[in-house]
């Protein structure tokens, strides 16, 4: 390729195919592709290093013409494929790849970074450096076969209905936050009688809009009992009592129309999302039965958990080792260490994020056991109060857990997460070893 303007790209209608293919007789060759929303840029790299200049093809208007022009090459010469991850934009390629039997390798994202710069000497990335890099890894082998796969029919069911809990749950939480500024405002003692993604406090909210209507029925009993109903417990338990007294006598400012409606209006909107979740979960746990290593971790860590484990990292037991697992998730440790400098521990996030949020969530439920909350409190205490790094070391244990329970059919023991825990000594040099940020 003419090193003036290497990375300038061509119009893919005007690749003369007829020298190319001439060019490619007897020779190997590897295509790389960069993939964006409007437009993929492809790269072919011959097998003495050389390359052609990027072709720009219209996604998806021109994949068949791409397609065709490479399984033209692929006639005469031995040709593979590389791309990086690019999401949904470059399945229609992929498919297209593969209906066509052309192969396709993996190019990890990171490894393309950090390429760039031993590429051409340049830190810079751009799409045309990009869809160049990729033929160069994967020719070094510094990639894995990539084939498309359709999803089965209870795999796609599975994929809606992870994505469809995840999605609720972002809008509880949305709401709830905005929830928590407007209670701040006008009933900031509330937050202190009941959690704010309580049912009991959102079906109030939703009902009653705010302080001042629940205060003006605190001698009916009607009030009381249903509070009562929507927390699951007597009408003269003292939490229905400590919440209407605190809306009697709030130091809040108080509201008006519009905000009171306001209230109500978030306050309906994160219960709905909260019954949707529930009605998800339900429906989860539902296909995890005919499942067995689904069911197995569902019983470790609730349907919804386990269901976006599975879609996002797929079956524990196609994996080598738990280490291998969790790497998969992004929390294996990454140190940065020279001579006498010592940094620190912190997890690499390479994976699915929406894996690992999922695994702090069930982290913060597993912390609440008996067997895990004195290992917990030692290492929180140790970090001087910051409890993040001791919920991430218990997510770290707990991936390693759920492989076993899932590839190995063992069964799942909080217990056997940290051993001894109740042992301060133990618990705090274990905590040392653990130590993320």
């Amino acid at each position: 390729m003419n090193k003036s303007k290497a990375y300038r790209a061509t119009d893919v209608n005007n690749v003369n195919i007829e020298e190319l293919v001439q060019a490619a007789a007897g020779r190997q060759a590897a295509v790389g592709m960069d993939v964006g929303k409007h437009a993929v840029l492809c790269v072919v790299r011959w097998q003495d290093g050389e390359f052609e200049r990027p072709w720009k093809v219209k996604n998806p208007a021109e994949i068949p013409l791409l397609v065709g022009l490479l399984r033209s090459l692929a006639e005469r010469c031995r040709l593979r494929a590389a791309m990086e991850p690019t999401g949904t934009y470059g399945d229609p390629l992929r498919a297209e790849l593969d209906r066509q039997g052309l192969g396709l390798d993996r190019v990890g994202g990171k490894a393309a970074h950090d390429y760039a710069e031993i590429f051409d000497g340049v830190p810079s990335q751009h799409d045309g450096k990009d869809a160049a890099v990729a033929p160069e890894l994967a020719a070094i082998g510094k990639c894995r076969p990539w084939p498309y796969r359709e999803p089965s029919e209870e795999e796609a069911e599975l994929n809606r209905w992870v994505a469809w809990l995840d999605g609720q749950d972002r809008i509880q939480q949305l709401w709830t936050g905005r929830l928590e500024g407007l209670l701040s405002r006008h009933w900031p003692e509330v937050t202190r009688l009941l959690d704010l993604s309580s049912v009991t406090l959102l079906s109030a909210l939703a009902h009653y809009g705010g302080p001042a209507a629940l205060a003006a029925l605190a001698a009916d009993p009607v009030a009381a009992s249903q509070l009562a109903r929507w927390g699951r417990c007597s009408a003269r338990s003292p939490a229905a009592a400590n919440v209407i007294a605190s809306a009697k006598q709030t130091a809040g400012v108080p509201q008006r129309r519009h905000e009171a409606e306001q209230l109500r209006q978030y306050a309906s909107l994160a219960l709905a999302a909260f019954r949707e979740k529930q009605r998800t979960a339900q429906r989860l746990a539902q296909l995890a039965r005919s499942h067995e290593a689904l069911a197995r971790l569902a019983a470790a860590v609730g349907a919804g958990t386990a269901s976006v484990l599975w879609v996002t990292l797929g079956n524990p037991a196609d994996y080598p080792c738990g280490a291998a697992y969790r790497k998969a998730a992004g929390l294996n440790l990454k140190e940065r260490s020279s001579g006498k400098y010592r940094g620190q521990l912190k997890i690499t996030k390479r994976g699915p994020s929406l894996a690992r949020r999922w695994l702090y969530f069930a982290a913060m439920r597993i912390v609440q056991e008996p067997a895990v909350r004195p290992w917990f409190e030692a290492k929180k205490a140790k970090d001087k109060g910051r409890g993040q790094g001791a919920l991430l070391a218990v997510a770290r244990k707990l991936t390693l857990a759920l492989y076993a329970v899932a590839a190995r059919g063992e069964t799942f023991d909080a217990r056997r997460l940290f051993p001894g825990a109740g042992e301060t000594k133990a618990a705090a040099k274990r905590a040392d070893e653990a130590t993320v940020c």
